[in-house]
């Protein structure tokens, strides 16, 4: 429990504190997420930590005007309980006045938010709410919240919004150092290694261990920096339990689940139409940024083409959802399939270059997922070249990275 009084005081210095916020650069989903044009559903931005949800949330607010906004992540309100809610409506009103709109960040710490949160939809506010933890969210918003939100993933910083602010102009030699830094805002704006080292350890630290009471937390850790050193590649339990020597295959299980929740890795199923099929398949696994694989695995430091590959899979998974992204693999393999209302829609390949060394190898498994899931033309994503050829009466197009990242 927390006292009206300490409630009170700590509304007035957050909002104090909300005085000078740097606002930064206009985040691309800010027009994406405005609580105006679905008044009834609760809109939830959910992502890595220090993404720069808060932020888009706050650019968010000013558009719409403001409204009342409490930060349940704050250290002075530690006791608060479902009780507490009713206390602080008030305290946020004495501060803020009457608004429509609430914006929440991290509600989720709190045991039974969603029922706070329906009592606000139910009197026709606006909400709108931050988090960094998707099972927590996923479990309560499929109680009280069923059909009654709207979910939307934020990530670092894109190619086109570090490039805003770094003020450089697009193209080859700027996206290949946005593949080398990544988006986190922090790290671009200091330069510092050390500062997606600790950003590791706190996601660990804060999402999974302390969350799921992990004991041996240098298993988790070896799991993880394995998984990141290995994007687009291929992975199994029982190959990763026998690697790091872990006990039970449901070990391995449950922290790739746990890493997933936190939004630092990312699994991708085999492309089949059968739901079981994908469950059971194989699997590959991506990072939320490339700056961060970069920095705790040695193994990209001379491999841009797996950095440029994952950095493919994010802006795909922004496009189109985490639900529509695939790979193929038959007789060969095919780096994405993109699935439209059950259908699959783009076959894509990524690959750094394109040349006689390794042309048949990069078209032969983009051609096969082609004509296996009869799509008519496919693409070649590469870090420079642009040309369109026709291989086996196949249109394939070849597009530069910056170019495709930018339409």
């Amino acid at each position: 429990m927390v006292l009206l009084s300490d409630l009170k005081n700590v509304v007035s210095a957050q909002k104090k504190e909300l005085e000078n916020f740097d606002y930064g650069i206009s985040r691309e989903q800010v027009d994406k997420n405005t609580p105006t044009s679905m008044p009834h559903f609760a809109h939830i931005l959910i992502g890595v930590r220090r993404c720069g949800k808060s932020t888009l949330m706050q650019q968010i607010r000013k558009k719409n005007a403001g409204g009342n906004h409490f930060n349940f992540e704050d250290p002075r309100i530690a006791g608060f309980q479902a009780e507490d809610f009713q206390k602080l409506l008030s305290a946020l009103e004495d501060e803020y006045g009457v608004h429509r709109s609430y914006y929440f960040d991290e509600i989720q710490v709190i045991n039974k938010w969603e029922w706070f949160v329906r009592q606000l939809l139910d009197s026709n506010k606006k909400v709108v709410i931050t988090g960094s933890n998707a099972s927590l969210f996923s479990h309560e918003t499929g109680t009280k919240l069923t059909g009654r939100h709207l979910d939307t993933e934020v990530f670092p910083f894109s190619y086109t919004e570090t490039m805003q602010l770094s003020k450089r102009p697009l193209g080859i030699q700027s996206y290949g150092t946005y593949l080398e830094s990544g988006g986190f805002p922090e790290y671009l704006k200091t330069g510092r290694s050390d500062v997606l080292q600790r950003l590791f350890d706190d996601i660990l630290a804060r999402d999974i261990v302390a969350r799921h009471n992990i004991r041996n937390v240098t298993q988790l850790r070896e799991l993880s920096i394995a998984l990141i050193s290995n994007i687009g590649k291929e992975f199994s339990y029982h190959s990763q339990k026998k690697a790091l020597d872990i006990p039970a295959v449901q070990t391995v299980i449950d922290y790739i689940s746990y890493l997933q929740d936190s939004f630092l890795l990312f699994t991708v199923q085999k492309f089949d139409y059968s739901y079981k099929k994908r469950l059971i398949g194989p699997k590959k696994i991506y990072a939320v940024d490339t700056g961060l694989a970069k920095n705790l695995s040695a193994t990209f430091t001379q491999d841009r083409g797996k950095l440029l590959e994952n950095a493919v899979y994010l802006e795909l998974r922004k496009r189109y959802g985490p639900d529509s992204v695939f790979f193929y693999k038959g007789d060969k393999e095919c780096d994405f399939i993109i699935r439209e209302k059950n259908k699959a829609t783009q076959a894509i390949q990524v690959t750094y270059s394109l040349d006689r060394d390794n042309e048949k190898r990069e078209t032969v498994g983009l051609i096969e997922a082609m004509e296996k899931l009869n799509i008519k033309k496919g693409l070649i994503i590469t870090m420079s070249q642009e040309e369109t050829i026709t291989i086996e009466g196949k249109k394939l197009e070849i597009t530069p990275a910056h170019k495709w990242a930018t339409k």
